[in-house]
């Protein structure tokens, strides 16, 4: 076994779950994950915890949502039951097809999704961390050779946790005493209020709110936006790809939309629910490991020099208590470059320009 396997199930176990002893895990497993999913599995061996592995297949998701006929039972008491009782939650993504359940209609994806929920919010509400493992399938969606990405995916997970925390937490307390974020780049004038919102140092731990491995980005949730934006880094969407999205905002809704590729699957986000024509999230990449887009958002969205927005549900995480954050079944991240000509200000003052911080 790749000695870089070994260190990516130490990290996910010990610095991004915390796992301890007698916790019960439950290990969500992809197709093309084995060889992670059993040095994580030794590790949590090692320190006594309880698991329940479970197998996720998007070809198996194609068959059942096809199957039906869009109708589904809400949060099924058997997996509630489950999440209910797990400690953490550890998902190893690594499919196929990265594309398996893109023929599943739309509405049959929003009603399960719409019925899940209760589940959705179960698994949040447990010590839950999602990664990857490096698979022929994510090296073709990212135009590289299976050891070329390797290497990357390798490079974005394997990294100095504590010293990138230690970055992020000055920008996690800079947008905590800001009340107005503008992005500003081409294509793109957009003012967020982000008045009283907690922001998250999200740098791959629990123990930091954080709970993507790699991660490398600090997030808040915004109150309201005016303006627009242009997300030019491509992406794929419901496995659907999409270029060059443009929503324009008004009262904090969404009021226009358009894309260069992919609209009707922006359309079917923005038909969830009505949360859904709102934003969720606002999220600032920081983790200089990902120096390119690679059409998978857990590593997209971390990308140093980019800025992102989420359509829909907003993180607990972010809104202080007694308040109530963007309710809604999707939460889909849209990423822009903040490249030259850009500025990311607070409160009027540019914290970042043309893709550096003003400490870098």
């Amino acid at each position: 076994m790749d000695d870089r396997v070994e260190a990516h199930a130490e990290t996910l176990v010990d610095w991004s779950a915390r796992v301890e002893e007698g916790d019960d895990v439950v290990l969500s497993v992809g197709p093309d994950a084995h060889e992670l999913a059993v040095a994580v599995a030794g590790k949590l061996g090692e320190r006594g915890a309880n698991l329940l592995c479970t197998y996720a297949s998007g070809e198996i998701s194609r068959a059942y949502l096809r199957a039906s006929e869009g109708e589904f039972d809400a949060d099924p008491d058997f997996e509630l039951a489950m999440l209910e009782r797990a400690d953490a939650y550890l998902s190893l993504g690594g499919g196929r097809n990265s594309a398996a359940t893109a023929d599943v209609p739309e509405e049959t994806r929003n009603a399960y999704d719409r019925a899940r929920q209760g589940i959705r919010e179960a698994r949040l509400d447990t010590d839950w961390v999602k990664t990857l493992h490096p698979t022929r399938s994510l090296a073709q969606r990212a135009g590289m050779a299976y050891e070329e990405y390797q290497d990357f995916l390798y490079s974005a997970v394997l990294r100095d946790w504590e010293s990138l925390a230690a970055e992020q937490e000055r920008l996690k307390e800079l947008l905590e005493d800001t009340e107005e974020v503008r992005i500003a780049n081409e294509g793109t004038d957009l003012t967020l209020d982000v008045s009283g919102r907690f922001a998250v140092n999200s740098c791959a731990s629990v123990a930091y709110d954080s709970h993507n491995l790699p991660s490398g980005e600090v997030f808040t949730a915004p109150r309201a936006c005016e303006g627009h934006v242009t997300f030019d880094v491509p992406m794929t969407v419901n496995d659907r790809r999409v270029k060059d999205v443009y929503l324009e905002f008004e009262d904090g809704e969404v009021v226009d939309f358009a894309a260069a590729q992919g609209e009707s699957a922006i359309e079917g986000v923005l038909d969830t629910d009505d949360g859904a024509r709102r934003l969720g999230e606002l999220g600032i990449g920081m983790n200089r490991g990902i120096d390119r887009p690679t059409d998978t958002i857990l590593f997209d969205e971390k990308m140093a020099g980019t800025v992102h927005l989420a359509l829909g549900r907003a993180y607990d995480d972010c809104i202080p208590e007694g308040e109530t954050g963007n309710q809604s079944a999707t939460h889909t991240d849209l990423i822009t470059t903040m490249g030259q000509g850009s500025r990311l200000e607070l409160d009027g003052e540019a914290v970042q320009e043309n893709g550096t911080f003003r400490w870098e």
